[in-house]
């Protein structure tokens, strides 16, 4: 039996009022771009469901793809049948066997959307019902909680049947709210951020800081490769690498070490927000987790956060590593993170960084130092790179960034 249509279950889009059909208009934009492979399917959309059509194209090869595009609650893969009972019955048997295990409960959910079909929903609950109890030995009924919900809707021009509703991704669709850059380390924690930003709507662009000759062109690919990891699910992502050799050999030699790694943070997030500001984003997102290292307590984000007003998104800031650990795997970062290339954050971590910094103090240590140009100067050698699916090194970079 061939699948005929996919039925797509909006979940949060429906809380929203008059900007939904924003919202909708999104969501079909980004299943579109999973369906560029089937050049035969089609989607279709009103204000209270989508409709994958899939004229011929496979729909379980297409609904591991759904799986992963946020905006969508749930789905069900449906099958198309005329408005005659005993072809409908047929159709309901096959698709029903096709997932039914021995001991499972059922029950029919009929809607019938045109009221001149010969059986009314009572009768269409009652007359399908008592044919699958006849032809599968072993069934049983459930109407409260049962392990499967055989779903008939009775349009004018055909009936629709599914049988299997399939979890998705949730969220938002991706860009329904606003741009944020994203603090791009080569480590497990800021991937799995930035993808559960993008599964609240954020349209990410990432920034990364690299120092040659003390980071390696391994850990710049390792980020490229995150980068594209992450670009599977909005369809690309822009990627800013940032010079910042020079920075932090001056951080070394005219901060007191354990200060270095607080002035490092400030100035990475004073030039994102820089960054930020060119680019049009409107907050910065992070993959800080409280307490999980020494740039992570109360005491150093209260220090940290003072260069920018801009607000900041710590989406795992409550979250346990294992837990992140558990999400990396799920989206596929995990094995990328763990490569054994360090970023400038761990080649230059001082011996004992302060856990509780004052502002005070590190105001007085920066103030020796007229960091300004070379802030500018890291913003203006930024290179940007455009990731996309599929790319692996071939990256397209652009030359000119502002």
């Amino acid at each position: 039996m061939n699948y005929d249509r996919i039925l797509i279950r909006y979940g949060e889009i429906s809380t929203k009022g008059r900007n939904r059909n924003k919202f909708i208009s999104l969501l079909k934009a980004s299943i579109q771009r999973v369906l560029r492979d089937y050049p035969n399917a089609a989607v279709e959309a009103d204000r209270d469901r989508m409709y994958v059509l899939l004229n011929g194209e496979d729909g379980e090869e297409i609904a591991v793809k759904l799986k992963r595009v946020f905006g969508i609650q749930s789905f069900s893969l449906a099958v198309k049948t005329d408005r005659n009972v005993d072809e409908m019955k047929s159709a309901a048997l096959k698709l029903f066997s096709r997932i039914y295990e021995q001991g499972k409960t059922f029950k029919i959910t009929a809607k019938r959307g045109d009221k001149t079909f010969q059986l009314n929903t009572d009768e269409i609950n009652h007359e399908f019902g008592g044919y699958l109890l006849k032809n599968i030995p072993g069934l049983k009924v459930n109407v409260k909680n049962p392990d499967i919900n055989l779903q008939i809707e009775v349009r004018k021009e055909a009936v629709y049947l599914s049988c299997e509703n399939i979890r998705g991704a949730g969220g938002l669709p991706v860009a329904s709210s606003g741009k944020a850059m994203l603090m791009l380390s080569g480590g497990i924690d800021s991937p799995v951020a930035g993808y559960l930003a993008m599964k609240k709507g954020v349209d990410i662009e990432a920034v990364h800081f690299h120092s040659p000759p003390f980071t390696s062109e391994r850990a710049r690919q390792k980020v490229i490769d995150l980068s594209e990891k992450l670009a599977g699910v909005s369809g690309a992502i822009t990627l800013h690498i940032v010079p910042f050799t020079e920075i932090q050999q001056l951080i070394q030699k005219q901060i007191p070490e354990n200060y270095t790694m607080t002035t490092t943070r400030r100035l990475m997030l004073r030039i994102t927000d820089e960054l930020r500001r060119k680019q049009g984003g409107l907050a910065i997102v992070t993959g800080e987790s409280l307490g999980q290292v020494a740039s992570q307590t109360l005491e150093s984000m209260f220090t940290i956060n003072e260069v920018t007003d801009t607000p900041i998104l710590r989406p795992l800031i409550s979250m346990d590593k294992t837990e992140i650990m558990s999400i990396a795997h799920s989206i596929d970062t995990h094995d990328i993170s763990i490569r054994p290339y360090e970023d400038c954050c761990t080649v230059f971590v001082p011996a004992a960084p302060k856990t509780k910094p004052r502002r005070e103090k590190v105001q007085r240590y920066e103030s020796f130092i007229d960091f300004e140009p070379y802030i500018q100067k890291a913003v203006n050698d930024t290179q940007l790179l455009i990731i996309k699916p599929g790319f692996g090194n071939e990256a397209e970079e652009i030359d000119e960034l502002f």
